[in-house]
């Protein structure tokens, strides 16, 4: 009996051997949101029609520039239905807003336009202007009742740019996830989640890169590689999006407490964490809030990691948490 048992678990693991070997991996690329994704996985079944319709919804949620979206109904006080996927957006926003004490808000629509930076290309705002459009900031002022939104201000509006590529590769994930695809890794404007290996049977490697100004990204050097198995990694820096305007520089990520362009000494936040939402909206959060507030998020929250870049008397300087330091296999001698 013994020997019947043993030839059926040989035969078990030789049949899950002889699947997996039909597993290959296949690769996928695009445009989407204003930026290219590409997509590797493992997997018998082409799923590029599958990954495309998952990308795609997002748009007819959470984008201001398609104006039967759902967002963009909202802020023009058209509805206040919402639909899963902006709840699944909102809650992770709250989450963010909440423990980033504000640091982190999609309701700064109105200031990011008026920067500039949004739908509306608007002049140089005035302090005035500025008063007047924070009256309107503040996720305290939204209330999810259902499926439900409710405005406390009726005039206010909602961005959600900062979480929306974060949830767009969650939903591929999590297409991955349900097809049983054990090895992949999505990529859509620089955030990433990852699964299992790459096709080099090995952790995925991933890129952070070193802070440095250029807006058509022309030249780009690496502060630092990450040996990743899963998890997802997401950056946020005020060196690609940005003008100048009388010989001042003025980053996209807006201050919702001030109203102005971002300040601080952080020059480029990447967070790993558990979904690419996540790291998306605290990464934004972190360029605000500065380094100190961001250090003690991430020594707090244990399913956080994060490397903050920032300046110190003019010199470029790198912080690391703990967790985050074992998974690089290479990093920038410079600093």
């Amino acid at each position: 009996m013994k020997h019947y048992l043993l030839l059926g678990i040989v035969c078990v693991e030789l049949l899950l051997s002889a699947c997996k070997t039909e597993f290959k991996y296949q690769y996928t690329e695009g445009m989407i949101y204003g930026t290219t994704y590409h997509i590797s996985y493992a997997s018998s079944k082409d799923l590029q029609e599958n990954i495309r319709k998952e990308i795609e919804s997002v748009n007819s949620s959470l984008s201001m520039f398609n104006s039967k979206s759902i967002i963009a109904k909202i802020n023009c006080n058209e509805s206040d239905s919402t639909d899963l996927l902006f709840r699944k957006m909102f809650e992770i926003a709250e989450q963010v807003y909440k423990d980033t004490e504000g640091g982190y808000d999609i309701t700064v629509a109105p200031l990011v336009n008026a920067w500039g930076f949004g739908t509306d290309k608007k002049s140089f705002p005035d302090s005035l202007r500025i008063d007047s459009l924070l009256l309107g900031v503040g996720m305290d002022k939204l209330n999810l009742v259902d499926s439900r939104l409710i405005k406390d201000i009726p005039h206010m509006k909602l961005d959600a740019s900062s979480i929306a590529k974060g949830l767009g590769v969650d939903l591929v994930a999590e297409l991955f996830d349900r097809e049983g695809v054990e090895d992949y890794m999505v990529e859509i404007g620089g955030e990433v989640r990852v699964k299992g290996d790459s096709h080099k049977k090995r952790p995925w490697r991933i890129g952070i890169d070193r802070p440095k100004d250029d807006i058509l990204v022309q030249s780009r050097s690496l502060e630092m590689i990450l040996s990743l198995n899963s998890g997802a990694l997401a950056t946020s820096g005020n060196y690609r999006n940005f003008y100048m305007h009388e010989g001042k520089k003025y980053a996209h990520t807006i201050n919702p407490k001030t109203g102005y362009p971002i300040q601080t000494e952080i020059v480029s936040a990447s967070v790993y964490a558990p979904t690419c939402m996540e790291a998306d909206a605290y990464a934004t959060g972190f360029m605000v809030i500065g380094l100190e507030k961001s250090k003690q998020i991430i020594e707090h929250d244990l399913e956080l990691e994060g490397c903050l870049i920032y300046t110190e008397n003019g010199v470029l300087k790198v912080w690391r948490s703990d967790g985050l330091k074992d998974m690089v296999i290479s990093e920038n001698k410079a600093n």
